[in-house]
């Protein structure tokens, strides 16, 4: 925090924030949250806003080490309660973010990247950033996508920004939906058949509207003869369901939805803690109970709390 204080000032250090959700930072809460679910850890990743919209390439660089460090000091300090890391990137510069994402995994030991979509405007599927796909895929190892969107960006063209925090609550899922897309029809991962990306929103939209998609897609090539679907070698869905989802959706059915698409073995618990209004507490129990109410199999359930991030994270507990 003082790092992005130094570097931006009043920009992206808000003091509002911090005050009403102070479990960003302070770790009494944090433990207390996950005190009332057992056994439960967590593994690190860093909160709003991404690093390369903070400060220029060199800022960047100084302000993803020391996220990464300190996040890294945490996971040593208390192993009983965070596991591992996930590597924050200076988008902004690739060679430089390649270097982290290295220093990260071989020397920090941490268990994957995380990138926001879009990266500074840009989507995710531009040539700049399949290095890091590349390597990541190499490393055999996940990269976190997480949404992000201003208030500036207006709901409707004749306004400036939006409003009723529609750019956030439903601005998000889009955006991920829309990178999911871009990295399909692009070929990244006809490219990249192995690479892993854990979405955030369960998906986004995919799960609700996989008959939309499917059905639009079919239609635009065989009645309007779009040439969209060139150089994918399966159906468009089947990719979709290459990608893996969190379960930060925190309802039964809305969880439902994504089980149901990506699979038991694509689905990992993953909340919004802290960012409720019961400091953490409300979005982890929403999500725990949605889970263990849901009639699937038991096994099916240990994938999803437990397994299934052991496996995709190469995790020793």
């Amino acid at each position: 925090m003082e790092a992005v204080n130094r570097i931006s000032g009043d920009r992206y250090y808000n003091k509002q924030v911090n005050e009403a959700i102070p479990t960003i930072y302070d770790l009494d809460i944090r433990f207390r949250v996950l005190d009332q679910h057992g056994d439960m850890v967590q593994v690190l990743t860093l909160g709003a806003p991404p690093i390369e919209a903070i400060g220029e390439p060199k800022q960047a660089v100084e302000l993803a080490r020391i996220a990464n460090d300190e996040m890294a000091q945490l996971v040593a300090k208390y192993p009983d309660r965070f596991v591992s890391a996930v590597a924050s990137l200076p988008m902004n510069d690739m060679d430089a973010a390649l270097k982290e994402a290295d220093r990260a995994i071989n020397i920090l030991k941490f268990k994957g990247v995380q990138i926001y979509t879009p990266t500074n405007g840009k989507p995710i599927d531009l040539p700049e950033f399949l290095p890091l796909y590349e390597k990541m895929a190499i490393q055999d190892l996940p990269i976190w996508i997480h949404p992000v969107r201003e208030k500036t960006h207006p709901d409707y063209a004749g306004e400036s920004f939006s409003k009723y925090f529609i750019w956030g609550i439903l601005g998000w899922p889009y955006e991920t939906t829309a990178a999911m897309t871009r990295l399909i029809f692009s070929g990244v991962l006809e490219k990249y058949p192995n690479l892993k990306f854990i979405t955030h929103h369960c998906g986004g939209m995919t799960p609700f509207f996989e008959q939309r998609i499917t059905i639009a897609y079919d239609m635009n090539e065989k009645r309007l003869k779009s040439r969209v679907k060139q150089g994918l070698t399966k159906p468009v869905i089947d990719y979709y369901r290459m990608f893996y989802a969190d379960t930060a959706v925190h309802s039964k059915s809305a969880i439902r939805c994504g089980y149901e698409f990506f699979g038991p073995e694509h689905i990992l618990f993953g909340t919004d803690m802290p960012y409720d209004d019961e400091l953490g507490f409300r979005f982890v129990r929403q999500a725990v109970e949605a889970i263990e109410e849901m009639e699937i199999p038991e096994a099916d359930k240990k994938k999803i709390f437990e397994d299934n991030a052991r496996h995709l994270l190469r995790l020793s507990i």
